[in-house]
């Protein structure tokens, strides 16, 4: 292992964009390791709390001839990424890529490679498993065969505020009474809550170099999915759920139901649906050899609950599973940029002067989306937020993060913040499924007499034929909605008060 810097390890991480990654950097940091974030955009990190402790190196796993610097000095290498959700050659690209980022840095001499992994179940060959999780354990293989020594933590339900499990769980309780379930609510599985994944990748960094091997994570109880929702109801307030499970719902036909109910989109849903065909529970606790439980010992599941309601209630969600941006989004350049490929290129554009503060005009800007809505036809955008999940995207139902405030990265329905400027830009990219690549800004300044000056644009980069069709399709209904969206924008500024 590379020689220990006095303030700690030399830590890298990958994924710090995503749920786990965005909440280890802050713990590595605070356990006095030294922290560097390999990253495809780094500007994403740019509002991250942590960001001006930390370094950023610009590399993908998907590219291995990006990668080699970033090892350089490098003690342990955390390995969060996967490629969930791109399609049916997600295997290949996650074997690839661990295979790219394991012989990185085993060139670099790295001392140490962390990976969390999903948790097996116990007698199934791995024929028989879901994609997902073959895919997770060949990612294993790949990072060990270097011949780095690798700790592989496998978890199965992780229960947090803002995971992908929790949403899945929390929507599921919350938004039917009585359901008619597939039979995987039967299925036993073991959840750990998040505080105690993050201790044990922390921990993991410090393990000594002979340690070469899996180790199964858990939390202290085994409980039904079934019961998991009950219990869920019952932290939440909630009366008891009626739950009927029957034969007949697939992990096919469950993921849609998924996609529908929660906010967690079918191409995500359907990979954790089909892990829970088999039974995930802990065979081995060897963990506790090297890293030991705590004195209160590990976190127990109402415990979990707990701590992530009071999170929601509070606004104190620090990542969630929208955090990564979702695999194949676009990354094309803002068309106005210099390095803009040129091409057709459509776009409407409002602009409305309004006698109130510009503060208090970015105001209403800074909270669109969520629970706040699009401040136009509302139907119309749920609308298009059904057609987009029915074509397997993610819909409006991401929501936010923060209620009140955005950073660059953030999901916010189904469009992701590209670019904000405190008090004058939000720049907003489409995940929706289009036949093209789209963005929304929105601009505030002043208008010259002592009023704000609203701006708002959305542009449209068409693909082929069915991109201008598209375009032209949708058109007389983005003249109604933008043009709404302006309008209600800065009438409520206006009511917030008068200018200065």
């Amino acid at each position: 292992m590379n020689e220990r810097a006095p303030r700690g390890l030399h830590c890298l991480v990958t994924g710090a964009t995503g749920y786990i990654g965005g909440r280890l950097v802050p713990d590595l940091l605070a356990a006095g390791h030294r922290v560097r974030c390999l990253a495809r955009d780094p500007g994403r990190l740019r509002d991250q709390p942590w960001r001006d402790r930390v370094e950023a190196a610009t590399g993908d796993v998907t590219r291995p001839e990006t990668l080699d610097g970033a090892f350089d000095g490098v003690d342990v290498a955390y390995y969060l990424i996967h490629s969930l959700g791109t399609g049916t050659d997600f295997e290949a690209t996650d074997r690839r890529a661990a295979r790219a980022f394991a012989r990185a840095a085993a060139r670099a001499g790295v001392g140490r490679i962390v990976y969390l992994s999903g948790l097996l179940p116990a007698g199934v060959p791995e024929t028989g498993l879901s994609p997902h999780l073959r895919s997770r354990a060949e990612v294993g293989r790949e990072l060990r065969a270097a011949g780095v020594p690798t700790a592989e933590l496998r978890a199965a339900v992780i229960i947090g505020s803002g995971s992908a499990s929790f949403e899945m769980l929390r929507y599921l309780t919350e938004r039917l009474p009585a359901m008619v379930t597939p039979r995987w609510v039967n299925t036993r599985i073991q959840p750990i809550a998040v505080r105690d994944v993050l201790r044990y990748l922390v921990a993991a960094a410090e393990l000594p170099p002979e340690v070469d091997r899996v180790f199964d994570i858990g939390g202290p109880e085994v409980l039904t999915y079934r019961l998991m929702m009950q219990r869920y109801a019952r932290a939440a307030g909630l009366p008891p759920r009626l739950i009927v499970p029957v034969p007949v719902l697939t992990p096919a036909l469950s993921s849609h139901w998924v996609g529908l109910v929660t906010p967690v989109p079918g191409p995500l849903a359907r990979p954790l649906v089909e892990s829970l065909r088999h039974e995930v529970v802990c065979h081995e606790h060897d963990i506790a050899h090297w890293i030991p439980d705590p004195p209160q010992g590990l976190t127990g599941f109402d415990r979990a609950l707990e701590l992530a309601l009071r999170r929601i209630r509070e606004a104190k969600v620090t990542t969630r599973w929208s955090s990564a941006s979702l695999p194949g989004a676009p990354s094309d350049p803002l068309p106005t940029d210099p390095d803009w490929a040129g091409g057709s290129l459509y776009q409407d554009l409002r602009e409305r002067r309004v006698a109130a503060d510009p503060a208090a005009l970015w105001q209403v800007v800074e909270g669109v989306g969520g629970e706040n809505g699009w401040y136009s036809l509302p139907f119309a955008w749920a609308l298009r937020g059904t057609l987009d999940r029915l074509a397997g995207g993610v819909g409006l139902r991401r929501g936010r993060r923060d209620p009140d405030r955005l950073r660059v990265g953030d999901a916010l329905d189904f469009w992701r913040v590209e670019e904000i400027e405190p008090g004058r830009l939000l720049r907003l990219r489409a995940e929706m499924r289009l036949p093209g690549l789209a963005w929304l800004e929105l601009r505030v300044g002043p208008d010259g007499a002592g009023g704000a000056l609203y701006r708002q644009r959305a542009l449209f980069h068409p693909h082929g034929l069915a991109g201008h069709v598209y375009w032209w399709s949708v058109a007389p209904f983005h003249s109604l909605v933008f043009d709404a969206m302006a309008r209600n924008i800065t009438d409520r500024a206006r009511r917030a008060g008068p200018h200065p």
